[in-house]
């Protein structure tokens, strides 16, 4: 089995168990943390969030709102092949040189009511972890504790509507990354290319030191390609 095909495997047993997950158990774990927006503006900072993935869709919302600018290639490139050149599943919106998102200006969002889905739902994502007795679970996690007011009143209703949303938006997420996984197959096959390991991490070391990489990010199941550098 190749990497790639052991990745993808592992993918849709990932949004099998998303799905499978029960919906009465999601919603009561969003009542029980009560987490509510108070718009504190510390997910949108450096120092709190390292970036704002795009699903295609979002990224197809930003340009019409703020132009193609506004997006930068999702960082941690997933290969390498041994031509030296990387690829990435995605954007993510574009920092500001202190490393804030672009859009946070003044302690408020200016496309608030375009916000990536990841803003939407955050912190209410889905992630496999242990409990202190070592059960592995599906859970919610997202930087608890340090943004928003925590244990308030929220209805059944809305409850019900952040467990739709969440779960909406994972497998969005874990679809985009299998056709990602999936492409990368089929080019490298096509062209006769492999992951290395070698060549990634001496064009990284050089990207690093203000070099410039040739790029490719899929967007809308094909591969886009640029020059890109810090």
């Amino acid at each position: 089995m190749t990497r790639t095909s052991k990745k993808t495997d592992e993918i849709e047993h990932e949004i099998c168990g998303i799905m499978e997950f029960p919906d009465d158990r999601f919603e009561e774990i969003i009542g029980e943390l009560g987490f509510v927006c108070d718009c504190c503006g510390r997910c949108c900072t450096s120092e709190f969030n390292d970036h704002v993935f795009l699903l295609d869709e979002d990224a197809e919302r930003i340009i019409e709102v703020a132009g193609r600018e506004a997006l930068r290639p999702a960082p941690n490139y997933e290969f390498c092949d041994n031509l030296g050149r990387f690829y990435v599943m995605g954007y993510a919106l574009r920092s500001k040189p202190g490393g804030d998102c672009i859009f946070y200006t003044g302690g408020r969002c200016e496309h608030y009511g375009d916000r990536p889905e990841i803003c939407r739902i955050f912190p209410y994502m889905l992630h496999r972890e242990e409990d202190d007795e070592g059960n592995i679970d599906w859970r919610q996690i997202g930087g608890l504790d340090m943004h928003g007011m925590y244990h308030s009143e929220i209805s059944v209703e809305a409850a019900r509507d952040i467990a739709v949303r969440v779960k909406r938006y994972e497998v969005a997420f874990l679809r985009q990354k299998l056709a990602f996984f999936n492409k990368i197959e089929a080019h490298f096959k096509k062209h006769g290319l492999r992951h290395s390991q070698q060549m990634y991490d001496r064009k990284m070391r050089e990207f690093k030191m203000g070099g410039e990489i040739e790029l490719y990010v899929f967007e809308k199941g094909e591969f886009i390609r640029m020059k890109y550098s810090i």
